[in-house]
């Protein structure tokens, strides 16, 4: 893949990545990657380095919003050396069930284990799946992917009717999602646990 590191006036060090998927100049930025610049099939680095330097406004926003979360995340892996999987476990579950019993959720049976690619699930039968992670974040992201999969007993997918039930319980519950997406480095170091996990 094509890819080149530019220095973008105000904003720092960019990377511009050539991609066959994307279809317009996307920017992104993300924790400990910083800013990358998706450019399609068709368009010069230049042109896109155009769109950067207009956005740059944005680009610095967001760049001071992630410079928070990298200490966020690198607070959370300093944390505990490590997880007792049996507190961690209580506390998931006290807090789902409540969350379940406030908002008329009924599910089957929960699992918490150490995962390294997902927060949560449901299953079809309304089993739900946690990652013992969860207890590292900040509440509100924790009570967010527990909503989350408690709406799944109802909605197993993520169409439109499931994000307006969310969004019932959570109004901002996109803005949520989207800063749990910069959380990933928690899952990439989820060795530190205490004995094995127990499942219900």
């Amino acid at each position: 893949m094509e890819s080149k590191k530019v220095n973008l006036q105000g904003v720092g060090e960019v990377v511009l990545e050539r991609s066959r998927r994307a279809r317009h100049i996307n920017l992104s930025v993300k924790p400990f990657r910083g800013v990358r610049i998706a450019v399609p099939r068709g368009v010069s680095f230049q042109q896109a380095l155009a769109v950067a330097h207009a956005k740059s406004s944005w680009l610095k926003v967001h760049l001071g919003r992630m410079v928070l979360v990298e200490q966020q995340i690198l607070a959370l892996q300093k944390g505990p050396e490590v997880i007792d999987p049996v507190q961690a476990r209580r506390i998931l579950m006290a807090r789902l069930a409540r969350l379940a019993q406030q908002h008329g959720f009924v599910y089957n049976r929960v699992f918490v284990r150490n995962q390294r690619t997902r927060w949560g699930s449901c299953s079809r039968q309304n089993n739900i799946n946690l990652n013992i992670n969860l207890v590292r974040l900040p509440a509100a992201l924790m009570d967010y992917t527990l909503v989350h999969e408690l709406v799944h007993t109802r909605i197993k997918n993520h169409g439109p009717l499931f994000w307006a039930e969310l969004a019932r319980i959570i109004p901002d519950a996109k803005a949520l999602d989207r800063e749990l997406n910069q959380y990933w480095m928690v899952l990439v170091d989820t060795d530190r646990l205490e004995g094995p996990l127990e499942k219900s």
